[in-house]
């Protein structure tokens, strides 16, 4: 069940990886874009901006979930790369013992802070109460997103792309079958559709949990391998708490711009919102692009080949760019129709807006593809703490656009804060990963593996 990335052709494996990871990121943003349209027509735009205008602040502390398991999982790749399944073991059983620790601080930690949030991103009077709800319950669910995360990226890291899949498709099913249940039969509201999330993605870690002690004999742990070691954690936490800032720094930029977006009022909150969850749906390859290299990265690595890095690199780039052109030509000529699954066709205004903001977006996909790509690849090698910087750029433009030209050019600035983030970024991370690559070739001879 796992598939070893050091060996073969790099064009094929990363295309072999990243395909089940696309689509169980794409079944993930499908739910999500069911959730919005059952939201938007049931519940109204109202009701979609109060779940929208959370995006950013869901982003920031998810975000940072997300990127601490992920981090946690790089050890893990590195030693399979390398062979030295106890280490592994050991990293494995480390993750455990942290994701416990950190869920149980940031649940309790951002329950209590929810409404001050709410007023510090100047939320409008008419959305509040529903947005505290969403966001309130999304942050009392976030053990199930450790537990998912973890345990998939513990599984991805042993080549095996595929199975997080299959359970992530029926979470899926669940989520929106729950999503029509209690929002359409019980009127339970966006509180329906926050508890749809949190109760699908519980399912998907469980059943991650109970495959991966089945079927994984490589992390069949022992007493003594289970026991909590400062030097495993330490090495985690260099791995995984960099990764998870990142995340969390490129959050504070969205959330600069949210707040910007929040003062023009509840239509362009709207627009924003329909526009980023078509958006995230498209943006799904680039996403699993990313993943795909950081596991690729790390394993070799870990194998101490460090020639394939590059060769890698140039393949998910190609992929990367013919992508790109096929998203923005959709956006150029669809985009009206897509907009209409999350808004009422009477609504023109917001349909425009919205258009804009996905043409414009979709013109520097590009730039967002190079992101993922070289950012994930340079953590996969083990330079998370160097690939922090990325999103310190990010969060700069963001903030930029969002502080000086939104009060200046209004909405057509929103529109620019994504690819404006975007090249910043790039301006750092390609010099970044000649340098990092540099530093493994003074310090790992070819047939040389990492030692953690």
């Amino acid at each position: 069940m796992t598939k070893d990335m050091t060996e073969g052709s790099p064009f094929r494996l990363i295309l072999h990886f990243a395909v089940p990871l696309l689509l169980g990121m794409l079944f993930q943003q499908f739910y999500s874009v069911i959730d919005t349209i059952i939201v938007g027509k049931f519940l109204g735009s109202q009701a979609l901006a109060a779940v929208g205008s959370m995006g950013s602040v869901n982003f920031f502390v998810i975000g940072f979930c997300t990127g601490l398991c992920n981090g946690f999982a790089i050890p893990v790749a590195q030693q399979f790369g390398a062979r030295k399944y106890p280490a592994l073991r050991r990293f494995v059983a480390n993750s455990a013992w942290l994701c416990m620790m950190f869920s149980v601080i940031i649940t309790v930690g951002t329950t209590l802070l929810c409404r001050p949030i709410l007023v510090l991103m100047k939320t409008p009077e008419d959305i509040f109460a529903d947005a505290f709800i969403y966001i309130f319950i999304i942050f009392a669910g976030i053990p199930a997103t450790f537990l998912y995360n973890m345990l998939a990226g513990i599984i991805r890291s042993l080549g095996d792309s595929r199975t997080p899949v299959l359970f992530l498709a029926l979470s899926s099913i669940i989520n929106i079958i729950l999503d029509i249940v209690l929002i359409y039969c019980f009127r339970c509201g966006v509180a329906g559709a926050a508890c749809a999330t949190v109760i699908s993605q519980l399912v998907s870690g469980i059943l991650c949990f109970f495959y991966m002690k089945k079927h994984y004999d490589v992390l069949r742990l022992t007493k003594d391998e289970w026991r909590f070691d400062p030097h495993h954690a330490s090495i985690l936490c260099g791995m995984g708490i960099p990764m998870g800032l990142q995340y969390s720094i490129t959050a504070i930029g969205s959330v600069v711009v949210q707040t910007a977006v929040n003062t023009l009022g509840t239509t362009y909150i709207s627009a924003v919102t329909a526009a980023s969850r078509l958006s995230c749906f498209f943006c799904c390859p680039f996403d699993a692009m990313g993943s795909t290299m950081a596991t690729y990265g790390g394993q070799n690595v870990g194998a101490g080949k460090l020639d394939r890095l590059g060769q890698g690199l140039k393949a998910c780039v190609m992929f990367g760019a013919l992508y790109s052109v096929i998203a923005f030509l959709t956006y150029y000529f669809f985009s009206n129709q897509l907009i209409l699954l999350f808004l009422n066709a009477g609504e023109t205004e917001l349909i425009a807006n919205a258009r804009t903001f996905l043409v414009i977006n979709g013109l520097f996909y590009f730039p967002l593809a190079l992101v993922n790509i070289v950012r994930f690849l340079i953590q996969g090698m083990g330079f998370s703490r160097f690939a922090i910087f990325s999103g310190v750029f990010e969060m700069i433009a963001r903030s930029v656009v969002g502080f000086v030209f939104v009060p200046v050019f209004g909405y057509c600035a929103v529109c620019f804060a994504n690819p404006a983030a975007w090249i910043l970024a790039d301006m750092f991370l390609l010099p970044a990963y000649v340098i990092c690559k540099k530093k493994l070739r003074r310090t790992i001879s070819p047939s040389q593996p990492t030692v953690s």
